[in-house]
């Protein structure tokens, strides 16, 4: 072999290893790249499940499952950085960058959605107003009810009208949790717990007449006493619970900011994975 065809030959294997390890670099960074939008996509997907689920411990796993893709997230973008900068991939990189400046937004309300996505204040609110509170509820009726039936016969009509309006402003109280659990604003909620308040007023007010009217029904007015004052024990428990509003606040991030910074998250991965797929079929032509 003479020494100008050595050369050539030596010169066609290294633009042969050369060519190669380029495709080599592509196809590292293509996979970086697709491995970013996954890892993207499971943090979005955990966290939305960590919002809409009902139970503690599932919002739990999904929280974790989240942070995880986060974590995957920051390192694929490191490594993509890497290829692109040995590369010479300018543009790619201006893509590149863009998404950490648009993903910080989305992990600064992702640490505010999911620990209120974890705590479910306004289901638990739920579940007392339905369970406990109506309980108490149903107890304070019944003594009403017994109170009533004890009395002597000339006092029972004014007692029954008397138990009415109790039971009416306890009620009152009651169908204010449902629109009380779901309000977004705290104006709307500070006007119903004033009602809820004037109910509960009310509902103290007559018990005292009741008992000034028929003494023969103290017992049972103690007991009406007893079960009201359980369900108002419950009912501040009930109002703390739907204040938080841990529920109704990270669905309307999840819903409102989160989205949008996603989208722009997801254009920005689109965006550069285009990007990497020309460089491929040019190199191929």
């Amino acid at each position: 072999m003479t020494a100008r065809v050595l050369v050539t030959f030596t010169v066609l294997v290294t633009t042969a290893c050369s060519a190669q390890a380029v495709l080599t670099q592509q196809v590292e960074a293509r996979r970086l790249a697709s491995d970013l939008q996954v890892q993207f996509s499971k943090t979005t997907e955990s966290s939305n499940r960590a919002v809409m689920s009902d139970a503690d411990e599932d919002s739990r796993a999904a929280v974790r499952e989240a942070e995880q893709a986060t974590q995957a997230v920051l390192h694929d973008v490191e490594q993509l950085r890497t290829v692109l900068m040995s590369m010479g991939y300018s543009e790619e990189l201006k893509l590149l960058d863009g998404f950490p400046k648009r993903f910080d937004v989305y992990r600064t309300l992702e640490a505010e959605i999911l620990p209120l996505a974890v705590e479910h204040t306004n289901e638990k609110a739920q579940r007392l107003s339905f369970g406990p509170a109506a309980d108490a509820v149903n107890k304070f009726r019944t003594a009403l009810d017994a109170a009533v039936k004890s009395a002597p016969a000339d006092v029972r009509p004014r007692l029954e009208l008397l138990a009415a309006r109790a039971a009416e402003a306890v009620l009152d109280i009651q169908v204010l949790y449902a629109p009380h659990i779901a309000e977004a604003e705290d104006e709307a909620m500070t006007r119903m717990e004033k009602r809820m308040a004037a109910s509960e007023e009310q509902a103290h007010a007559v018990l005292t007449q009741m008992q000034a009217l028929a003494p023969a029904s103290r017992s049972h007015l103690t007991a009406a006493t007893m079960a009201l004052d359980t369900f108002m024990k419950i009912h501040a428990e009930i109002i703390t619970l739907s204040r938080r509003n841990s529920d109704v606040r990270s669905l309307s991030l999840s819903l409102g900011r989160k989205r949008m910074i996603t989208a722009q998250c997801d254009e920005q991965l689109h965006a550069l994975q285009e990007s990497l797929v020309k460089h491929s079929i040019g190199a191929t032509r």
